[in-house]
């Protein structure tokens, strides 16, 4: 029954709407102790939560007193009940918690029916408190569902600038920035760079950041132009996290920055994978996805200075360490067309001991010199190295 079909009463009952109003604060009181009673979550939040909630329920019941007086005049919005709740209190409960309270009010009302209400005028007390439950739930819903659409967008205005700052370094609020979007910080971390696809509209950037987040534990998703930044994190094998969201590239290169130990070096990463982005068309068969790291000769070549640094860092200076006859062999392996019996000759040693210092070359920098894309690296890495003078610490070689 709506209010336009109680035609047989335009107004309550003037005794019931008495009644009712001088029971407004029996009826909340009982409804507060129900709610004490029977829900958990109600008994677990904070004082003022609970303060809050005792007013939600008063407003509700002097709402559908002044409904039930004037009916025509009367409105459904749960807007109004809430309105002297702080906005906050909808993070507090969720839309379940809400309708339970609905539920719980309605409840009360209708056990007090009887002394609310002369016989005669009970069921219509009944009904009219179950039409106006229900549009008060449907009314809570759409509030629910508005405050739900706010944060979506917020949050994912907050998730591409937070995303933009990792690619351009950060700052000292990064991190509070990240996890006000629910990053956990377990595990390490790894940024995923590749082209977006043509069609890429709002609905299917949510289903990307959907995606994401069933891949790894942490995710973070930037649409940067055609570019698509993803940013994942967890204690789970991230390579394979990455993989698994190929399909949602564009079908062209997509590029797996170096993993992280933590977020806060993400900009790394991130760097790394967009200079390696700009690279990768300088070798024609690299795989889908490639390693940043598998780009370092392009990217150096492109005027990377993190590809430079890390080819000396990490490649030449091991090697140097490592002993003037593993740098020899090395030279004179790539030298002789990668070939052991060459590089024998022309070391005068036996060919088991070039295969035993490769090996110890793969051992110490983690690339294959037998390896005919990982020699190259470490080809490149040599003359890099060479280039980069004494600060290189390759003196007397």
């Amino acid at each position: 029954m709506t209010a336009s079909e109680r035609t047989g009463r335009e107004v309550g009952s003037s005794d019931v709407v008495r009644r009712l109003r001088g029971g407004s604060d029996m009826l909340t009181s009982a409804a507060m102790r129900r709610l004490d009673a029977e829900l958990d979550w109600y008994r677990s939040l904070a004082a003022e939560d609970r303060s809050w909630i005792g007013l939600v329920a008063q407003a509700g019941i002097a709402a559908f007193i002044s409904w039930y007086e004037e009916p025509r005049a009367g409105s459904y919005n749960a807007q109004e009940i809430f309105r002297a709740a702080p906005p906050e209190l909808t993070r507090s409960i969720s839309l379940q918690h809400t309708l339970q309270l609905v539920r719980i009010v309605v409840e009360v009302v209708e056990d007090n029916a009887v002394q609310l209400a002369e016989p005669g005028q009970q069921r219509d007390l009944r009904e009219a408190v179950l039409v106006y439950s229900r549009e008060v739930a449907f009314s809570a819903a759409e509030i629910y569902a508005r405050a739900a659409e706010t944060r979506g967008a917020w949050d994912a205005r907050l998730e591409a600038l937070v995303v933009d700052s990792l690619v351009r370094g950060g700052d000292e609020s990064l991190r509070s920035r990240i996890a006000a979007l629910g990053w956990s910080g377990r595990g390490s971390t790894l940024v995923m760079v590749g082209q977006s696809p043509t069609d890429m509209d709002e609905r299917r950037t949510a289903d990307l950041r959907r995606a994401c987040r069933r891949a790894a534990a942490d995710a973070l998703v930037g649409i940067q132009g055609e570019r698509v930044v993803v940013v994942l994190g967890g204690e789970g094998d991230l390579r394979e996290a990455a993989v698994s969201l190929l399909p949602r590239f564009d079908p062209g290169p997509v590029v797996l920055g170096p993993e992280v130990r933590e977020v806060g070096d993400a900009g790394r990463s991130a760097r790394a994978a967009l200079a390696a982005l700009l690279a990768v068309r300088a070798w024609p068969g690299a795989p889908r996805p490639v390693a940043a790291d598998e780009l370092l000769p392009e990217r150096m070549l492109n005027g990377d200075p993190l590809a430079r640094r890390t080819l000396i860092e990490e490649l030449y200076k091991p090697l140097v360490a490592g002993g003037a006859p593993l740098v020899q062999t090395l030279e004179e392996y790539l030298a002789q067309g990668r070939s052991l019996e060459g590089a024998a000759r022309a070391l005068y040693v036996h060919p088991n001991t070039v295969r035993y210092r490769l090996r110890r070359i793969g051992q110490l920098v983690g690339w294959d010199p037998t390896d005919a894309r990982e020699g190259f690296v470490l080809q490149v890495a040599l003359a890099v190295g060479r280039l980069a003078g004494s600060s290189a610490g390759h003196s007397g070689l």
